[in-house]
């Protein structure tokens, strides 16, 4: 399995960076997350990490190298994460539960499958064209769905979600899938800080128009400067994909390098419930820093 990824986490306006995001893979299968933890709840950036850690743990289990069922592995997997939550106030006795959106997608042989909670989307651009992108689980996405069918009245805040991981009831998960990847597709998960100022199809235009290394970036950037100061975090990974194993095409990673037992992850593992397991936001930008210098070196080297 052959693909490019970049990813990258801005705190914008806010006092603290509760997005988390990453991946991680074998030879023939990768799922790819986001999360964003809910302001207004406690340690938004626990629920956050921990919703990641814990789909890590489950591929890492799971994919020997590849998943049986990709879409029982995303609900179960996001189910996981929200009961861990529910686990974590409990046992310390909080008054509140840590919350969090949540999205992922499984690039497996030739498919793709995704899944999520809340708000944070899913596009999938294909040539020049949006294919698709994820519906968001709140009021005002609901509204403006049902808009053309029943008369409604005054317009609700995007922010008010019906649905999320760690809220007393159970989440509501969206699954999408298998769907053919072609090469060249690309997939961009992120956070509401960059679809809450740049809208679709200046999001699809920028990842059709250029590199993902390039595109990426300058969308970023420029969802912070539309927000001005009050900019929400801004938390993006997007992935181009381009070859299944058995297809001969250079990259700018090779996962199928890795032995059937490997497995690769940018998604920190370990006690999340340890306070120097948690990463401060100085340390997830360098992270995050070094590993897309890292792919930069790889994908030149083996351009040269």
């Amino acid at each position: 399995m052959r693909f490019s990824v970049y990813q990258i986490s801005r705190r914008g306006g806010r006092e603290k960076n509760e997005d988390r995001m990453g991946y991680c893979y074998t030879r023939t299968s990768g799922l790819f997350a986001l999360a964003d933890g809910m302001g207004g709840h406690p340690e938004g950036e626990v629920a956050s990490q921990m919703s990641l850690q814990m789909l890590a743990t489950s591929f890492q289990r799971e994919a020997k190298p590849q998943l049986r069922d990709p879409r029982r592995f995303l609900h179960d997997g996001i189910m996981a994460a929200h009961h861990q939550l529910l686990r974590y106030a409990t046992e310390r006795s909080l008054l509140d539960t840590p919350r969090t959106t949540m999205v992922a997608c499984v690039l497996q042989q030739r498919e793709a499958y995704w899944a999520h909670c809340g708000d944070s989307r899913l596009y999938l651009v294909r040539g020049n064209k949006l294919i698709t992108r994820t519906r968001d689980h709140s009021y005002a996405e609901l509204q403006e769905t049902l808009s053309g069918v029943i008369p409604l009245g005054d317009k609700v805040n995007r922010n008010v979600l019906f649905t999320c991981l760690g809220s007393p009831g159970k989440p509501v998960i969206d699954i999408v899938g298998p769907m053919v990847m072609q090469p060249g597709d690309r997939f961009l998960l992120c956070s509401d800080g960059l679809w809450g100022s740049i809208d679709d199809e200046t999001i699809a235009s920028y990842l059709a128009g250029r590199p993902i290394i390039d595109a990426v970036p300058e969308l970023v950037e420029r969802a912070l400067r539309v927000a001005g100061e009050k900019s929400d975090n801004v938390t993006v990974l997007s992935v181009e994909w381009e070859a299944a194993e058995d297809d001969d095409m250079a990259s700018d990673t090779e996962a199928d390098t890795l032995g059937n037992e490997m497995f690769a992850s940018t998604i920190q593992a370990g006690g999340v419930n340890d306070d120097e397991d948690v990463l401060d936001d100085a340390e997830i930008e360098r992270s995050i820093r070094e590993i897309n210098e890292a792919i930069q070196r790889s994908g030149s080297q083996r351009r040269t």
